[in-house]
């Protein structure tokens, strides 16, 4: 449903041009859940940005359904069914939480936004009425945003790290919903994450890592190759000299 031909990315930095993506090649099936991991600054978001439109590719085409939406703004794709949620998600002063899930979900849906926060784990009574502004942290505001995602049923879904700020508890029942929504919507859904939990996730695995794509593939033959690039099994306590390290972040 959507193909990333030959594209890459080079943006104007303090020193010049520089290449964040390079001769980037994917293709996208229908109703399958992709995850993007790989070290930081690899290209993973840019890529994603790319999807959406918020970056216009140096070269390349993007084709959706057939159409070829490489000159396409945030607002046509948007209409096109395909939506982009923020690592750091924007705040709307003046705007409730529940007129921003109403918008999503259209007025036929009255009843829908309450559920909605319920499976990103948040209280309805005590989220509606409340401004969608800096009165609400950073993993407050990324579960509502999530929420209006999930509420607009769109035909591709990015989520930029989807964990940044939850709680763990919140964090569990995001996974539950995303295994949920994959198996009962059309969706096709790309999840940013480093979180072992939500790559176990995935139908397909995709590293990125110096603007290249180094692997892609299924869960069970990607996931292997990545515990053996990173060194060790961050799962387990590793040890350095007479000291055991609790977590390993090699």
């Amino acid at each position: 449903m959507l193909e990333i031909k030959n594209l890459s990315l080079t943006i104007e930095g303090d020193k010049g041009p520089v290449e964040i993506l390079k001769d980037i090649n994917i293709v996208f099936e229908e109703r399958l859940l992709y995850v993007f991991t790989g070290p930081n600054g690899g290209g993973k978001s840019s890529l994603a940005k790319v999807i959406m439109g918020i970056y216009k590719p140096t070269s390349g085409k993007i084709i959706f359904n057939g159409e070829d939406i490489t000159e396409l703004g945030v607002t046509e794709r948007a209409r096109l069914g395909i939506g982009y949620a923020f690592q750091q998600p924007p705040r709307f002063k003046g705007l409730t939480v529940g007129e921003l899930l109403q918008l999503a979900v259209g007025k036929d849906k009255i009843m829908r936004e309450f559920s909605l926060l319920y499976d990103v784990g948040l209280c309805p009574q005590d989220y509606l009425e409340r401004e969608v502004d800096i009165s609400l942290s950073g993993g407050e505001l990324k579960r509502i945003e999530i929420a209006s995602l999930l509420a607009r049923e769109l035909k591709i879904a990015v989520y930029d790290e989807p964990e940044a700020g939850i709680d763990l508890w919140s964090f569990s029942r995001l996974t539950e919903t995303f295994q949920n929504y994959h198996r009962t919507h059309d969706t096709t859904i790309v999840l940013i994450s480093h979180q072992e939990r939500i790559l176990s996730l995935a139908d397909e695995i995709i590293l990125v890592a110096d603007g290249m794509i180094k692997e892609q593939g299924s869960r069970d033959v990607i996931w292997p190759l990545i515990m053996e690039d990173a060194g060790c099994n961050c799962r387990d306590a590793c040890s350095e000299g007479n000291e055991e390290i609790v977590e390993c972040h090699r």
